[in-house]
């Protein structure tokens, strides 16, 4: 009969791992030391702002807990499935150094108190307590705890249930200690040493933080555990809420009833005071060793879970027997706590650690803050408001720059480059993450806020509905719309298949179109949709698509020059024009194409909006990396040659409110009397690219309309016919 995995409870595997090491060593080792150097109320300050982040922070794992099903690597994989892998990953490897140098925060206080011990130096022969001997005795206590893990995940757990008892029984022996000694001396006059007069505030809270992070000792453990979603938030909040308590009694015990230089000048002075100091002995030991085993514990499982979704090497991801057992990722976290061991100060260590941890919960509070703004489908039962989780993520960011922004800035650059590097990887969940519905409610408020303010010439960006017929037929087309919306505006591009008999072709699922020349292409979208007749699709489209804040307002076409149904086609562009639309039509030279993308050529002949228009289309156009050193020429017809200096005057005007770079070309005509063709022939010949406008298609002279501007623009190079809409004003130069 196969072995069943061993399952934890809320208490056995939340609640005493996270208590446990929450009243670990800082509390045995640096909150007397913090009481006595800043104070009553400073440490109570210090002590209340990190059981913010604590609070929040907790109560926002707990919320996600109950929404989504928790596995192995905890406040990993909370992050990883809601804010993506790259960001969870960046900060599950943050969490993960954080969690092993804490192990060596843990050791390195046992070992100081430790070596704290006459009978012990005496036996060791040791005459003066050395960093060596931290590390060396660090390192023995290392082996023998990961030796421990490795035999058993639970008869590790079991050991703490006889900690926590050590714990207990210390803490009654150091508040009988405190009745027997009476007040402090100091205690009912002025301090003797002023609050933070050799360490700032941010140093002291810096190496208390360290103190409030064991909650995360019992989500590390997620996937050992019966019920994560009942479990986790039962267990973390009554941790939190139980080593509060403590702080706060235990601190004020400290500052009453023991003399503040002896809390600033012995680390162990908990053994002068206690009741019975063996207990208190046993306590700091249970505390520190139990609070490493849980990091030895929960580190490996979070680097196996970070494993198995491929962000590092596969080989720290495989585990052993029925529990899968992280045997690898075990030995790694020995590799990195070794290092923290290696360090041998216990408060650079505890300064690391805070930062690491700071920069995971933030994140973790920001995860919980988009999902609960954002996502349609987080539903927890542990229900909270959003503000918790914005004001953690505020929090853990303000403690940070108040500690040390150098600090805070080399950490954001570090996962910036994970997150760069797990970004590459291409690296997919099955399980959606929280980005889309972020983006869709963001999307949302945009949109709103678009159709409440009212749009003006100057922030006027082209949405363009592209009729296309797909790019490999017109892939002119789908270049030049590229160009027209540079990185401001958008193209739907829509390959309309017209099918008379069937009703529907495509089906809304099968709309979408992922064109290869499109797929990274910003701001363009390709639909490919089934029509009784082109130009219906067209009207139909143009006068339906779109909604309130982003409707198109420009529609592209290639100019029918070879359609088979003229009149149809001319009756289209005045229905577009009844619509209020801009209307750009390409005339494509097969020939020359676009030439050299050197020179681009408008004609402006006389007062009307269509110049304006033109101008917002090239000013885009010159964006583009094709156009970006093209010559932009302003050619006007002038029929009155005395009015030349005029239409200059006036030229440059409107070029200088436009903001426009053109060189200005005045033709004057009035005794030659050229036809329009043969002068556009005549000077724009070259021009890689001419604008023009179009006249207004009168109802019953659409053949008519169509004849002359074949006739009028035929054999010209590559035109682009334009007709503006009325958002545009009419811009006069001259009375021609």
């Amino acid at each position: 009969m196969a072995q069943k995995a061993r399952k934890f409870g809320a208490f056995s595997g939340v609640f005493t791992p996270s208590i446990l090491t929450i009243l670990g060593v800082i509390m045995y080792l640096r909150l007397g030391w913090v009481m006595g150097v800043a104070g009553l109320w400073g440490a109570i300050i210090i002590i209340l702002l990190a059981h913010v982040i604590s609070l929040t922070t907790g109560l926002s794992i707990s919320s996600i807990a109950t929404d989504k099903k928790i596995e192995a690597g905890g406040i990993y994989y909370i992050l990883s499935r809601s804010l993506g892998l790259p960001i969870g990953g960046s900060i599950g490897l943050t969490l993960f150094v954080g969690t092993a140098l804490s192990i060596s925060m843990y050791i390195v206080g046992f070992t100081e108190n430790f070596l704290a011990l006459p009978v012990i130096t005496d036996f060791l022969n040791i005459q003066t307590v050395s960093v060596d001997n931290v590390r060396v005795i660090g390192t023995i206590v290392l082996i023998v705890l990961i030796v421990l893990a490795l035999i058993s995940t639970n008869i590790a757990i079991k050991t703490q249930f006889f900690i926590l008892g050590a714990i207990f029984l210390s803490l009654i022996s150091i508040a009988i200690g405190f009745f027997l000694s009476g007040p402090a001396p100091d205690s009912v006059a002025p301090e003797v040493v002023p609050p933070f007069m050799d360490y700032s505030f941010e140093v002291v809270f810096a190496i208390f933080f360290p103190a409030v992070t064991g909650f995360t000792a019992g989500v590390a453990l997620s996937g050992d555990l019966k019920d994560p979603k009942r479990d986790i938030p039962k267990g973390t909040m009554w941790s939190i809420l139980t080593g509060l308590v403590v702080y706060i009694s235990l601190g004020m015990g400290f500052y009453f009833f023991v003399d503040q230089q002896l809390l600033m000048s012995d680390y162990n002075f908990l053994l002068v005071i206690a009741w019975v100091p063996i207990l208190v002995i046993a306590g700091v030991w249970g505390a520190t060793l139990s609070s490493a085993l849980g990091g030895i514990l929960g580190g490996p499982r979070i680097i196996q879970a970070i494993a198995q979704d491929r962000i590092v090497p596969s080989i720290l991801g495989k585990g052993q027997g029925v529990n899968n057992e992280p045997r690898n990722a075990l030995i790694f976290t020995f590799l990195l706590a070794e290092i923290g061991i290696l360090i041998g100060d216990l408060n650079v260590i505890a300064r690391v650690v805070t930062m690491f941890y700071l920069t995971a919960y933030g994140f973790i509070n920001l995860a919980f803050a988009l999902e609960k703004w954002a996502s349609s489908d987080f539903r927890p039962s542990f229900k909270i408001s959003l503000w918790i989780g914005i004001i953690g993520f505020l929090a853990c960011f303000f403690i940070m720059f108040e500690l040390d922004i150098t600090a805070m800035v080399a950490a954001l650059v570090i996962l910036t480059f994970i997150y760069i590097y797990i970004s590459r990887k291409n690296l997919h969940l099955d399980v959606g993450d929280v980005w889309p519905s972020v983006a869709a409610s963001l999307l949302r408020k945009i949109l709103t806020a678009m159709h409440n303010k009212k749009l003006n010439e100057r922030n006027w960006r082209a949405n363009i509905l592209l009729f296309s017929g797909g790019t490999v037929n017109r892939p002119h087309l789908i270049a030049f719309g590229k160009w027209l919306v540079g990185r401001h505006g958008l193209v739907s591009n829509f390959d309309l298949v017209e099918h008379k008999s069937s009703k529907i072709l495509y089906p809304k699922s099968e709309q979408n179109v992922e064109e290869e020349t499109l797929a990274k292409v910003e701001g363009i979208f390709s639909r490919r949709q089934e029509c009784n007749n082109i130009y219906e699709g067209i009207e139909t489209i143009s006068a339906t698509y779109g909604f309130s804040g982003v409707e198109p307002n420009t529609v592209i076409l290639g100019w029918g020059r070879k359609t088979a149904e003229p009149l149809r086609f001319a009756r289209m562009l005045k229905y577009l024009s009844d619509l209020d639309m801009n209307i750009v039509l390409l005339d494509y030279n097969v020939d020359n194409g676009f030439g050299e993308y050197e020179r681009i050529d408008i004609w402006w002949r006389g007062g009307s909006n269509n110049g304006n228009l033109i101008l917002s289309l090239i000013k885009f156009i010159r964006i583009s990396y094709e156009w970006r050193n093209a010559t932009v020429r302003l050619l006007l017809v002038n029929p009155i040659d005395e009015r030349q200096v005029l239409i200059e005057k006036q030229s440059r005007e409107v070029l200088a409110n436009m903001r426009m770079d053109a060189e200005i070309k005045v033709i004057n005509n009035q005794f030659d009397k050229l036809s329009i063709n043969n002068l556009i022939r005549k000077h724009s010949s070259d021009a890689d690219l001419t604008f023009m406008g179009i006249p207004d298609v009168v109802e019953g002279q659409e053949e008519e309309f169509i004849r002359r501007t074949d006739e009028l623009y035929k054999d010209l190079g590559t035109l682009v016919l334009v007709k503006a809409s009325s958002f545009f004003s009419v811009l006069h130069i001259g009375d021609v």
